[in-house]
């Protein structure tokens, strides 16, 4: 059994992988900001198998509030051995473009509060030298474009943070790990069309999961993404932004 802390824990994804924790008989935390999606939650997971759900809602961009929350899931759960960051909202660019109110509520929501998160809960893994710590960032994170760019350089700030933290966390018994699943057919995607690169959550929950069991250092989900971001990232500057992408 393990002791497992899920924040934004009624996003699609996320939910997904609640499901394949309750399975396997583990103990878990939900945080979000949905107080009655979260009791349906812990219900439907209790029925899965679930050893025990508790959860509390929580304004990821009401920074001065994530000590308390974390302190409370980890007093609840007895420790953690996984954290899954899953949060995040999926702005309009062209909104963002001429707005930077907007901007900044935006890299508030995706990037700097999983900092803030993660700036709590690397010190307290790292104090118990022990504990996964996996984060939801984005193939957009990877080369700026000019349909999602503020989405963007949020997850590829989320990104090299990460990075940074896996390399300061290797010696303590912390596993960090970057997911990056490229389209998800998600109510937070619901108005694109879709097509062959598209996933369903749950193949996404289900490579997250093998990814943690794995000690993945960065997870492409599906994996094909790996080799598209490849490409996209090796085509030189003077052609690249001649492109609409």
């Amino acid at each position: 059994m393990k002791k497992i802390l899920i924040i934004g824990a009624t996003s699609a994804i996320a939910e997904a992988v609640a499901r394949l924790f309750a399975k396997q008989g583990n103990r878990l935390y939900l945080l979000a900001r949905n107080k009655e999606r979260l009791t349906a939650m812990a219900t439907d997971l209790t029925i899965r198998g679930a050893e025990a759900v508790n959860y509390a809602s929580i304004d990821v961009n009401n920074f001065y509030d994530h000590s308390l929350l974390l302190n409370e899931a980890i007093e609840k759960l007895d420790g953690i051995d996984i954290v899954l960051i899953a949060h995040g909202t999926l702005p309009s660019q062209k909104i963002c473009e001429n707005d930077f109110g907007t901007t900044l509520k935006e890299f508030n929501t995706n990037g700097l509060s999983t900092l803030s998160l993660l700036t709590h809960l690397a010190n307290y893994m790292e104090s118990k030298n022990h504990g996964t710590i996996a984060v939801i960032s984005s193939v957009a994170g990877d080369r700026g474009r000019q349909s999602n760019y503020i989405y963007g350089a949020a997850k590829g700030m989320v990104t090299i943070f990460l990075q940074g933290l896996r390399n300061r966390l290797q010696n303590s018994g912390v596993q960090v790990m970057t997911i990056k699943p490229g389209f998800v057919d998600t109510p937070m995607t619901v108005d694109f069309k879709k097509g062959l690169l598209w996933a369903s959550p749950d193949q996404v929950a289900s490579d997250i999961i093998k990814g943690i069991d794995k000690k993945c250092d960065t997870l492409y989900t599906p994996f094909f993404w790996r080799y598209i971001m490849l490409i996209i990232k090796a085509i030189p500057e003077n052609i690249f932004k001649k492109l609409s992408l």
